[in-house]
């Protein structure tokens, strides 16, 4: 039997380092409704509706990646809820045999419209992204968004019960580096956990230049540990979050450290673009393009499961943010799924 064959008889996909890839993140848009500094330029241009994949081509994707042994989807965009008619995938999506968890990565400002039928559609926890409390310079950083419905949609969200709920801060000097307890005092007094991510050299997104505005995320921890006892919790989740715990709160505080603490060795992750490429390292360019085999002759289910298998062979050992002579990428995060 040929090496592709058993391994999607035994539903794994092994890279060749021995990493399995059980979660993988979909983009299923590249608009946004905000146009955040560290993710995309103030003027973008969108890729045309036919380079973008169907709603039904990304379900066949999800399907594909399932039958594998992939139990973790989330969803990416841009501002995933932004798409047209997203619910009806996402129905779909939760009800694909073999998924543990559906998941979803928004800037919240629409949640007050989609919170609940989210939760019904069988979302299981949900990522919502702020970066400052104060009104004028959310919208600085975020340069057309509004903190008040961010705000209502982080409560529309604590209303329909999901299995967690974590807020999103990149935190950058000059920009909110100031904000680290003040978002940390927030999320506590909510009882919603908070992720502290270092910013990505992804594609000229910004009005700074990133090495000069990157703050590790050891430093965050200092600043937090001066007010607050951060406990190590030995919790897991589908990402590369290191959480710790305060004592007396029900909070989780993570921080995701691709800088200064890599964590490569145990990536379990592959991303797929909204143009259909399977990008098995978010800081490499090695990729599969799935959209072209979804579109060819022979583009079948079974097909596409054969080149994902194959596409393991490519997952990189690690990435090389900010290291010197290393040539990053080129893409912005809104191309390449948050």
């Amino acid at each position: 039997m040929d090496t592709a064959v058993q391994q999607t008889g035994n539903k794994a996909l092994i890279d060749k380092f021995g990493r399995r890839v059980d979660y993988i993140r979909l983009s299923v848009t590249d608009r946004c409704d905000f146009r955040c500094v560290y993710c995309m330029t103030e003027d973008m241009t969108f890729l045309p509706r036919n380079q973008v994949l169907t709603l039904e081509e990304i379900h066949t994707i999800a399907q594909a990646f399932t039958e594998l042994g992939v139990n973790k989807i989330r969803l990416t965009g841009g501002e995933p809820l932004v798409r047209s008619n997203v619910m009806s995938l996402i129905e779909r999506l939760g009800k694909l045999e073999g998924l543990k968890e559906l998941l979803l990565t928004t800037n919240g400002a629409q949640l007050e419209k989609f919170a609940a039928p989210l939760r019904a559609a069988g979302v299981n926890r949900i990522n919502i992204s702020i970066d400052s409390l104060d009104a004028e310079r959310f919208r600085r950083i975020s340069r057309f968004g509004k903190l008040e419905s961010v705000l209502a949609g982080i409560e529309a969200a604590r209303a329909q019960n999901f299995e967690r709920i974590r807020l999103n801060a990149v935190i950058m000097k000059g920009y909110n580096d100031d904000e680290v307890l003040g978002l940390t005092e927030f999320a506590l007094a909510r009882n919603v956990d908070l992720a502290f991510i270092e910013e990505m050299p992804l594609g000229n997104a910004s009005d700074h230049d990133r090495e000069s505005t990157v703050c590790s995320n050891d430093w965050v921890r200092e600043v937090i540990s001066s007010r607050y006892e951060l406990l190590p919790s030995t919790v897991s989740t589908a990402g590369p979050s290191k959480y710790y715990k305060i004592p007396g709160h029900e909070s989780r505080i993570g921080f995701i450290s691709p800088v200064s603490h890599n964590f490569c060795s145990d990536c379990n992750r592959v991303r797929v673009t909204v143009e259909g490429r399977l990008l098995l390292c978010l800081g490499n360019e090695h990729s599969v393009d799935l959209r072209a085999i979804l579109r060819s002759e022979n583009g079948d289910i079974e097909t596409l499961k054969q080149a994902i298998i194959a596409a393991m062979d490519l997952k990189p050992e690690r990435h090389h943010f900010y290291e010197k002579d290393y040539v990053q990428p080129v893409r912005l995060m809104n191309m390449t799924g948050g």
